[in-house]
């Protein structure tokens, strides 16, 4: 690819990022501010403003720009971002001894709570703009959670398209909203050029002393200008670390920045614009396009979160911390870009149901931050390891990194706790659920896989009993036996010759293994070797964010021909006990979530018609 090639690649795919990845936190201007000085108990003043304003630009400096962008986006594993795809570079936790156990805990809630903030985003987001009805036409005051809902319908539906084509279509729109709070912002600074002084840090500090207390609560709402900052990691995957550079530099951060001291600007001027701030920097004129833009852009706002569950669910499957779903890839170039059925329509009803529980954005705003500042929590912890053993930093360098950063995380966090009781408690609760469900599965396949060694029976040996005792073979015909281990002959095959006492003229016993990295080369795919009496092995590898499509590796990769091809599967039939291992209750989770999971076949690509299961009895 020509040099000119790959810069017209890039900046494609910056604008694409645009459309995906920054409307969470592009749509921040709509509330933040207003959500600073309201809940916190501030008096708008010179003083306060400049003050909460410092903080903001400070707080997308080392939060955005130095956090993720320059370290966190480096710890990535393979390209893939997000706190799972972090915690799997730690390699085995046992290494580390207990704590190993408490950083891969800690990697499993942070991605648990992201689903929270998933559900939240979309809401808030959707309610803060369609607010803006209500303050051009009063009288629509009641329409606007019928509104929010049908628009939080109308998006969630339509993402079966992909993340490409909503990209592609968002991306323009993002740049004119990124535009628009440039513009609206630069107005208001060009009239008090002033405000001006509050890049100065100082202004920030003076205002913890002014405010003591009352001033740390506030970071709770200052925080809500960086959240949408994690989804910049979840979506790395998507598009990549240089595109969402691209976009945050030369769109996002002029546009918000701008934005933010504007609204300062008006604020000193008049304290009485605080409840419709942000609609009140446009003039007359253009307030109901402001409207329609806010509306647009708070759509798209909810796409990073729901890009980066449909990642984090990826991630999740294939390191057998979620069961088997329907995974739906969406485009042909870009392996990143999926589509999740049953997390869409999830995330759906939850956010649904929040619009219609709470009401109003600023009601909401109770619930919105507590999960994104636990994440942020757990990314720097979980940096702070990993940057040791893949980026090769010393302990003294990691420290002197993640020491302050940390400071900052366990700031916001500290000054999000008031916010449980108020709504905070509802991320929460999610990220407890999804982190118990997410464990049970792990640890409930890990007691499985140890029951079902107790009866294994290696090939080699079972090779040699054939020579004793040789069995009736069907000419002609080929079946591919699906194995978890391999060297051992799968539970399906031993069931088959229970009940039929025949063998196949051709036996494949084939196992599938999914690596620690997101994606592997072709040539890596697939191993056959050859045995005796008829008998092969296979290996097929794959990365954890890829799709696997069996008889498509072994069509590319074999000399077998895939249309005479049947396969078999074993289903485990899961029986409860009183075993160790496990508390009886988690098991019967257990084995609701297996009996709920995709069919083998699907997931793997196996065409239905020449598929069959063969079960077995295993006591957990």
């Amino acid at each position: 690819m020509s040099s000119q090639a790959q810069k017209t690649g890039s900046a494609a795919l910056a604008i694409t990022a645009l459309g995906v990845v920054f409307g969470d936190i592009g749509t921040s201007p709509l509330y933040a501010m207003r959500e600073t000085f309201e809940h916190s108990g501030l008096t708008v003043n010179e003083s306060n403003v400049l003050g909460v304003l410092s903080l903001i630009v400070w707080s997308l400096v080392i939060v955005i720009c130095i956090k993720y962008l320059m370290f966190i986006m480096r710890a990535n594993n393979e390209g893939e971002g997000g706190e799972l795809a972090l915690a799997a570079l730690l390699g085995d936790p046992k290494q580390y001894g207990r704590i190993g156990i408490v950083l891969l805990g800690l990697g499993i809630f942070g991605t648990a709570l992201l689903y929270g903030d998933g559900m939240i985003t979309p809401a808030i987001s959707v309610l803060a703009a369609v607010e803006g009805v209500a303050f051009v036409q009063p009288d629509l005051q009641k329409a606007v959670v019928p509104i929010a809902v049908v628009i939080l319908i109308v998006l969630f539906s339509v993402q079966r398209g992909g993340t490409s084509k909503i990209g592609k279509v968002f991306g323009p729109i993002m740049i004119l909203w990124f535009g628009t709070l440039g513009v609206l912002g630069l107005v208001q600074i060009v009239g008090n050029p002033a405000i001006l002084r509050a890049f100065s840090p100082t202004y920030g500090v003076q205002f913890f002393i002014d405010n003591t207390f009352i001033g740390f609560l506030a970071l709770g709402s200052i925080f809500l200008v960086v959240t949408g900052g994690e989804a910049l990691y979840a979506d790395l995957g998507h598009f990549g670390r240089k595109p969402i550079a691209q976009s945050w530099f030369i769109f996002v951060m002029p546009g918000l920045i701008l934005n933010y001291f504007g609204q300062g600007a008006l604020l000193i001027e008049d304290s009485e614009n605080l409840e419709s701030l942000f609609f009140e920097l446009a003039p007359s004129w253009g307030t109901y396009p402001l409207v329609i833009l806010a509306t647009c852009a708070s759509i798209i706002a909810s796409q990073a979160l729901i890009s980066g569950a449909f990642s984090l669910t990826l991630q999740a499957v294939r390191l057998q911390y979620l069961p088997r779903l329907k995974i739906i890839h969406t485009s042909e170039k870009e392996q990143g870009q999926i589509y999740v059925p049953a997390i869409n329509w999830v995330l759906m009803v939850a956010s649904v149901g929040l619009v219609i529980g709470f009401k109003d954005s600023s009601s909401l705003a109770a619930a919105y931050g507590i999960a994104v500042a636990i994440s942020m929590v757990v990314s720097t912890t979980l940096f702070f390891v990993v940057s040791q053993k893949h980026l090769n930093f010393s302990k003294t360098k990691a420290l002197l990194i993640c020491a302050p950063i940390f400071f900052v995380d366990l700031s916001f966090f500290g000054a999000n706790l008031p916010k449980v009781p108020d709504g905070g408690w509802f991320p929460l609760i999610i990220g407890g659920v999804l982190m118990l469900l997410m464990t049970t599965w792990h640890t409930g396949r890990r007691l499985i896989q140890e029951r079902m060694k107790q009866g294994e029976v290696p090939t080699e040996a079972f090779l040699k009993t054939l020579e004793k005792k040789p069995l009736q073979r069907t000419e002609g015909t080929t079946k591919i036996y699906l194995s978890g281990q391999q060297d051992v002959v799968p539970p399906a095959l031993l069931a088959d010759l229970r009940h039929s006492h025949v063998l196949s003229e051709q036996v494949v016993l084939l196992s599938i293994i999914v690596e620690g990295q997101p994606e592997l080369y072709e040539a890596e795919r697939l191993y056959h070797k050859d045995l005796e009496h008829g008998f092969s092995t296979m290996l097929v590898r794959y990365g954890y964010k890829e799709e696997i499509d069996i008889p498509k590796a072994i069509g590319e990769h074999s000399r077998l021909n895939v249309d005479h091809l049947d396969y078999v599967i074993g289903r485990e039939a899961i029986v409860v006990t009183d075993k160790p291992g496990m508390a009886e209750w988690r098991e019967k989770l257990y084995v609701f979530m297996y009996r709920n999971t995709t069919s083998a076949s699907r997931y793997f690509g196996l065409p239905i018609e020449k598929t069959t299961e063969s079960g077995q009895h295993i006591e957990l």
